[in-house]
């Protein structure tokens, strides 16, 4: 099923309570409607019942008491409203008999209420008479005259036709003024959400037009207060794709250029071979170092590559860099020993929220370093300190430092400090995991006396809070 649009999920929200609440008020005013109807007629029927009453004669009294009644029927003509309704009539006695008027008009045998809203022995109740439904009224007249004293019970029916025509037009006289409400509603909801979705369907076509690489922030001044969130939302995300894509052009451009040379140089050096300039087993050698630059060059670039590729993901566990730090001197330990090199390592528990992958990227790096250009028989040293809510991960090694001029160009692209050997990329992906973590990374030479005893590398990363913890545990 296709989403509502905003234009109908309004009209629908807006619409469909006003039209429950209008039936519901309908049915209410009819019957307020037709109580005040009944209450107007109910006034016409006692008037009927008392002019009925007017026309009676009786001969004896009390129990002994024959009531006579004269009443033709024109009498009550003046009474009928139109001829939609018309009048039935009886009168008895306390005892039902019937004295005069329509015998099968059903005899009264309620009781009077304790609080009649005339001043009169009335009633007023609802009957069936000849299939219809009636109003009747049921008035206890005194009758006294020279010859006698008696009680008559009066009852006036009226049929509903007018009564209920009157509640119904009542009614369709309201209900078109609140359908007339009910459409000017909907064609101000039309016009509005017209309107205030306009600045949406303009970004929407400016988007659209917009060239593939067009990556630029979202211009829109006049869009409503509501939507600026979700312009800076689309905004951040083309910042993020535009940096992605930067980041893939600068590693299809930085591949093809630096593998284009330890490529021509194998090939150079295959050549040789071939034609027998260099005697096999130098050549071989020569192709195998060749290689393995290569090798670590293409390693490296796609390490560069996959540090961006977790920047964006937000999935990292709680890991801690102590062990991650053990492990990582634990597998360079053969380089250690080559290099006959007196380690050391102080680590303390450090939880924090990263890849393993780039913990591990980040302590090999910076360890292979130090291994490679620190003296044969030197210290290198790796300590791990936590700090209030930091913690720092230096490594010390005894070689040659560097020098000013070359500190910031070795965190740039293939900047080695030295050239015969590396890439010029480890100290790049140090920095980048280093940023990508929240932390930075620092080259300081260690001096004594004005003198260079080693270099520290100091890494300086946030550690995990005690809710990431509750988190990475849940």
């Amino acid at each position: 099923m296709r989403p509502l649009s905003l234009r109908r999920y309004l009209l629908l929200g807006i619409l469909l309570p006003v039209l429950a609440l209008i039936a519901l008020n309908g049915v209410s005013l009819y019957r307020q409607a037709l109580r005040a109807a009944n209450t107007a007629y109910d006034r016409t029927l006692l008037a009927s019942a008392k002019v009925i009453g007017e026309q009676l004669d009786v001969d004896g009294y009390d129990e002994q008491a024959r009531l006579r009644a004269t009443v033709p029927y024109s009498a009550l003509e003046a009474f009928e409203a139109d001829t939609r309704s018309r009048l039935f009539y009886r009168v008895s006695d306390l005892r039902g008999e019937l004295v005069s008027g329509f015998e099968e008009l059903p005899f009264w045998r309620g009781r009077l209420p304790q609080q009649p809203p005339y001043a009169a022995l009335v009633d007023f109740y609802d009957a069936r008479f000849r299939d219809e439904d009636v109003r009747v009224a049921v008035l206890l007249q005194p009758v006294a005259s020279d010859d006698g004293r008696g009680m008559a019970v009066v009852q006036v029916a009226e049929t509903l036709e007018l009564r209920r025509s009157l509640a119904r037009q009542v009614l369709l006289d309201t209900l078109w003024r609140q359908a007339l409400l009910v459409a000017v509603i909907a064609g101000v909801v039309i016009v509005v959400v017209q309107r205030g979705t306009r600045p949406v369907r303009r970004l929407s076509s400016e988007l659209q037009a917009r060239p593939e690489n067009d990556l630029t922030p979202i211009q829109a001044p006049d869009a409503p207060r509501e939507l600026l969130p979700l312009v800076d939302a689309t905004n951040q995300v083309m910042a993020r794709l535009a940096r992605l894509l930067d980041n893939q052009k600068r590693f299809v451009r930085d591949t093809a250029h630096q593998l284009r040379t330890p490529l021509a140089v194998l090939k150079t050096q295959v050549q040789s071979a071939l034609r027998g300039d260099v005697e096999p087993r130098p050549a071989l050698q020569e192709i195998g170092a060749t290689v393995d630059r290569a090798t670590q060059l293409a390693n490296q670039m796609l390490s560069l590559a996959k540090v961006e590729q977790l920047r964006q993901q937000a999935d990292a566990q709680v890991t801690d860099l102590a062990e991650v730090a053990r492990a990582v001197a634990l597998e360079l330990s053969p380089l250690m020993a080559e290099q006959d090199l007196d380690f050391e390592i102080d680590t303390r528990p450090a939880p924090m929220r990263a890849h393993e992958w780039m913990l591990r990227e980040l302590t090999r790096n910076l360890l292979h370093n130090a291994i490679r250009h620190g003296p044969r028989g030197g210290r290198l040293a790796v300590r791990l300190v936590v700090d209030g809510g930091w913690l720092a991960l230096t490594i010390s090694d005894s070689g040659p430092g560097i020098a000013a001029e070359l500190r910031e160009r070795l965190f740039q692209p293939f900047a080695a400090g030295d050239g015969r050997s590396g890439s010029g990329l480890g100290l790049l992906i140090c920095q980048e995991i280093a940023h990508a973590l929240g932390g930075n990374l620092v080259l300081d030479n260690r001096e004594r006396h004005r003198h260079v005893e080693g270099l520290d590398a100091t890494v300086r990363l946030p550690l995990a809070t005690m809710e990431t913890d509750g988190q990475a545990e849940d």
